[in-house]
Formats: C-alpha cells, structure tokens, sequence
C-alpha cells in the first residue's frame, strides 16, 4: 500500500513537472517570459536591473558571489517566485537553462577592485570566458557590462565608441580598465569564431540608491560627508571632470541595447552633461543642506583628468536619451543615504 502511495505520488510530481515546464515553454513562445541570468545582480546596478526585468514579466536567476554585492539590495525580491537568487562567483563555470545573459559582475570602484587585483582581471577574463560558453551552449544572447575606462585617461573629448583609449596597461588600475578592454576582445571573438549573440555596453559613471557606502565611488563619498557634515575630500585640484548617470537611465539603456536586433555595439550609454568635481561637491553640499567644508588631496595614479559620452549611436540606434537631471538625481540618492547612514 506504502509503494502504491509512493508511486502515485510521484506521477502526480511528475505530471506538475511536466505541465509547469509546458507553461513555461508556452510563456518564451509567446515571448511573454524569458529565463534571464544576471551576474552580478546583488550589486548597485545589478539589483535595479533585477527589479526592472521583473517588472516586465520575466524570471530572474540573480547570481552574485557577495563580494561587492549585499543581499540586502535585492531582498525585496524575494517573495517574488520569479525570482532566484544564488550565490556562484562567475570564476567557476555554471550549467543553468537561460535566454539572455547581463553579465555584470566585476568590482566597478577603485578601492574594490584594486583590493584585489588578480581576482578582478580573473573575472574579466576566466568569468566572461564562462559566461559566454554558457551562452554558446544554451544559445542565448549575452550583454557585457563594459565601462567608460576602456577609454582611460582620453586625448578625444567626448569619448566615440571608435576611440580605442589611453590605457596604461601597467598601472594601479589596469586589472579594471584592461580586464574590461579583454573582455570585450573574448566577447567579439565568441561572436566571429562561434557566433554567439552579442551586446557591448560602456557604461559611465552613474549613481543612485543602493550605492555601497564603501565603494569609495565620488558620489557616494560626497553624499556621505556632506550628511554628517564632514569635510569634503576631492583629490586633486577639481577641475577634472565626469558626467554622471542616474541608475534608472542607464538599465532602460542596458534593457534596449540586449532587446534591439541587428546591433551588437559596442555603444555608450551615461548622461552627456559635464560637470568638474568641484561643481558636484558644491552641488551636493547645497543639495543637502550641509555645512561641509572642502578639502583637497593628491590626485591618484591614472586618474582621469576628462571622462564624458558621445551619446550619438545610442541615440540613433537604440531611441536613447538620459531623461533624470542630475539635480534630480541626487536628491534622490540623498534621501536614500539618509534613511542608511
């Protein structure tokens, strides 16, 4: 009676496998669900870009090896069926089904990824190397989350996506700024040698809610000190200058590139709109009503001294436009940081 029960129990198993995995095909057929795969996604960007693709109806596998990332960005989500979360350092190969791939797991700010600098070149070579045998092997499309420092410290003023950079190859930050460059290099290699179905997207600074405290981003520095009324640290003189991006921008950029036939990139995607250090970190004071003062460092090791898109081709070939001011932006960063800090 006990195996008749057993038996039973497993064809009704067998049945639900069977008829949710029918749904699911159902569901990509009809293009309302896809199985999507965010490395990365427990970090500052990747969990907005979770939250985003949610939203639209599709089911999130968010890996993330919790060293940059927390999660504490993407808890929210939990409840959510759709949503997955698991811990795996991209380092490691993977087997999972997916349709499309946002590779974005890489330390982005100088004190974590110089903290360890092998282990970040590993992940832009040894990860995305993994990340696109998983996109070969499940024919998926995979869009790598590239970066505005495969420019360096530019000698072209704005940056073009046909500007090939001024990179030290031997510096501080060359575990990024290189690791990236290679990178892309393995990911236009992928598609010529094996025709896998690529995306390309350099990403300039951008900024928002779920920014690590610790990151040492100027941003978050700048918002931080300014709440507790500390002096304000810009290293260097504070005519160098950046264009910053607020996080809702740049993943409705990510999501148009991964979903627009017939263009792989590479393609910047930020906010054109220039300002020094000097202007955000008096901009910031004002915005939050601190009593900060200004203080000045050394400047760092191959720091840019310009850093701004030409945001042409993301114009023409994805519709894009950067649609928060930057005002705007951080007040809304700033009243993050104050419920946090």
């Amino acid at each position: 009676m006990k195996n008749k029960h057993i038996k039973i129990y497993r064809k009704a198993l067998c049945f639900a496998e069977s008829f949710f995995c029918a749904k699911i095909q159902l569901y990509k057929k009809e293009g309302i669900m896809k199985n999507i795969l965010v490395t990365g996604g427990a970090g500052f960007i990747g969990s907005h870009l979770c939250e985003k693709l949610l939203e639209q109806g599709n089911h999130i596998l968010c890996l993330d090896n919790f060293f940059t990332g927390s999660r504490k960005n993407v808890e929210h989500l939990m409840d959510n069926r759709e949503f997955e979360l698991i811990r795996h350092d991209i380092i490691e190969p993977i087997i999972l089904e997916v349709d499309q791939i946002y590779n974005l797991a890489c330390p982005a700010s100088p004190i974590h990824y110089q903290h360890n600098a092998i282990k970040t070149i590993k992940t832009n070579v040894l990860g995305v190397t993994n990340m696109l045998d998983l996109a070969d092997e499940t024919k998926s499309r995979i869009l790598q989350a590239s970066t505005s420092e495969v420019y360096g410290d530019p000698i072209v003023h704005p940056q073009k996506e046909s500007y090939w950079g001024n990179v030290n190859p031997i510096g501080i930050r060359s575990c990024y700024d290189e690791g990236k460059r290679v990178a892309e290099a393995l990911m236009m290699d992928y598609h010529r040698q094996h025709n896998v179905d690529i995306r390309i997207i350099r990403i300039f600074n951008t900024y928002g809610p779920r920014m690590a405290q610790n990151d040492g981003r100027v941003v978050s520095n700048f918002i931080i000190q300014a709440l507790k009324n500390e002096d304000i640290t810009i290293y260097g003189d504070g005519s160098q200058t950046r264009s910053f991006c607020y996080v809702d921008d740049l993943v409705r950029g990510m999501i148009t590139l991964m979903n627009t036939e017939d263009f792989m990139g590479p393609v910047n995607v930020g906010n054109d709109g220039e300002y020094t250090i000097l202007e955000l970190a008096k901009m910031i004071i004002e915005l939050a009503n601190s009593k900060s003062k200004i203080v000045f460092k050394p400047l760092p090791s191959d720091d840019p001294t310009q850093r701004r898109p030409d945001l042409t081709l993301a114009k023409e070939k994805l519709g894009y436009e950067p649609t928060i001011h930057v005002r705007d932006g951080l007040m809304k960063t700033i009243e993050y940081f104050e419920k946090v800090i």
